[in-house]
């Protein structure tokens, strides 16, 4: 089949890509030109493990290609994707659909022949609705279906998401439309994998929904984290304890500093608005952003603490500066409230991130960076894992004790235990991390305790 794919951010250029190693051939189209150039010469401009060798295999086969013209494969293609961004508008939170619409309204215009228009960003319940409008308006002559197939892709894990994914949600009242999305996924039904069809408002109110449940699953493991620092327990025994009951599920309950990321801040605002619209509010989702957004800006309150109250003059050494590993994403990242919070409790700060270095310059000019994560520890006060990338899992504390002025370790990824750091003579201070020891007694006083 042939495809188009309008937008080639995050989504656009995995979908497509991937669409394109299905077998289908695939045009993504930007308006952005020195983009467009750049992937024609195979340069990626986003960091996801993989990507750039799928696209270069797939546009080696002549089945991917580039370019800044819609005109040029709209008319040829079996389905049309609208990949563009919809970021929160400025002082709202609603979703900004501007260039959802002009680019409806632009393919509306250089339809030929049957062709489904399929809304891939994640877009508020009605979009579909209103897309409909405008292609009637703009074709009314014409054949074509709106569908609505939301994406569920992890930043970092994007193309495995893609081509083994938990399942696929199709939007559309249309059996011809369910024909041609069948025909695109045809790989995933082989592989048995479940394919959902449902209306339009349910498809797109089922990708918000899940975004909102994630991360109301984050929040809350930060709520419970604070709650075992007072208690005396562990999070990440409470977790595990939690994660193990198969109805809960392990994953998204690891106590951090707050999620961030593309998706769950603008998505859970985006859900908060359209909840307003319709006066059905949402309550359990709002409290998840206060909480996130709270923890996020009283992280900062922590290492300052660590450093027994006073940040002023002393040297912050930062592992990690993306909202999570293998992107170089920065959006609502946690250190974009921690290091700016540091700064101006007058920290000086040395950080460094494997692949986010670039795009974080644009958000944090006022730091120092450093070419590579021991050189960020020379002479600190203290050392703070804001960041999980697999190559702090294993520092050499041995080497960080001798570089470090004081041996101060702020661990807000949970990476390390306290007894590994503590026996070369660290300070540490973790996430959730109240239990000094374990078994019946601390119990019991523990107990004693909250009876009183």
């Amino acid at each position: 089949m042939r495809v188009t794919v309008v937008g080639t951010g995050y989504v656009g250029l995995v979908s497509g890509a991937c669409f394109s190693e299905f077998g289908h051939h695939v045009t993504c189209v930007d308006v952005d030109a020195d983009k467009i150039a750049a992937l024609r010469e195979g340069r990626i401009p986003i960091f996801e493990p993989g990507l750039d060798t799928l696209v270069a295999r797939n546009a080696e086969a002549g089945r991917l290609d580039f370019t800044t013209r819609l005109a040029d494969s709209v008319a040829a293609s079996d389905a049309v994707f609208i990949a563009v961004g919809t970021p929160s508008r400025r002082g709202d939170g609603h979703a900004d659909l501007s260039y959802v619409y002009k680019a409806a309204e632009e393919i509306a215009d250089l339809l030929y022949g049957y062709t489904v228009v399929v809304t891939k960003s994640t877009v508020p319940v009605g979009t579909g609705s209103k897309v409909i409008e405008i292609m009637q308006k703009r074709a009314p002559d014409k054949e074509w279906d709106v569908a609505s197939n939301p994406e569920f892709l992890r930043e970092g894990a994007a193309i495995e998401d893609f081509m083994r994914p938990d399942r696929v949600v199709v939007g559309t009242d249309s059996e011809q439309a369910r024909t041609v999305m069948r025909e695109l996924y045809r790989p995933l039904f082989l592989n048995e994998t479940p394919v959902m069809f449902t209306s339009l408002e349910s498809a797109e109110l089922i990708k918000y929904a899940a975004n909102a449940f994630l991360a109301t699953k984050i929040s809350f493991i930060n709520e419970m984290a604070d709650l075992c620092e007072k208690t005396g327990a562990d999070v990440q025994d409470v977790a595990r304890g939690m994660g193990l009951d198969n109805r809960i599920g392990r994953k998204f309950l690891h106590a951090g500093p707050g999620y961030g990321g593309s998706c769950f801040p603008k998505d859970t605002l985006a859900l908060l608005r359209t909840a307003e619209m319709v006066e059905a509010p949402l309550r359990i989702v709002q409290a998840t952003v206060d909480v996130n957004d709270n923890r996020k800006r009283g992280m900062a309150g922590r290492i300052v603490e660590a450093l027994g109250g006073s940040a002023k003059g002393k040297r912050v050494a930062v592992l990690g500066l993306t909202f999570k590993p293998n992107t170089d994403d920065m959006r609502d990242s946690p250190s974009l409230d921690i290091i700016p919070a540091l700064l101006t409790a007058g920290a000086e700060v040395h950080a460094y991130d494997p692949e986010g270095m670039d795009e974080a310059r644009k958000f944090l000019p006022d730091i120092t960076y450093c070419s590579e994560m021991y050189e960020t520890m020379e002479g600190a006060d203290i050392l703070v894992i804001i960041t999980e990338w697999n190559q702090f899992r294993a520092l050499d504390f041995d080497r960080v004790g001798s570089l470090m002025k004081n041996r101060i370790l702020v661990d807000l990824r949970n990476i390390y235990g306290r007894g590994e750091s503590q026996a070369k003579g660290f300070s540490y201070i973790g996430i959730g991390r109240g239990a000094q020891n374990h078994g019946v007694e601390q119990n019991a006083t523990v107990l004693k305790t909250a009876s009183i």
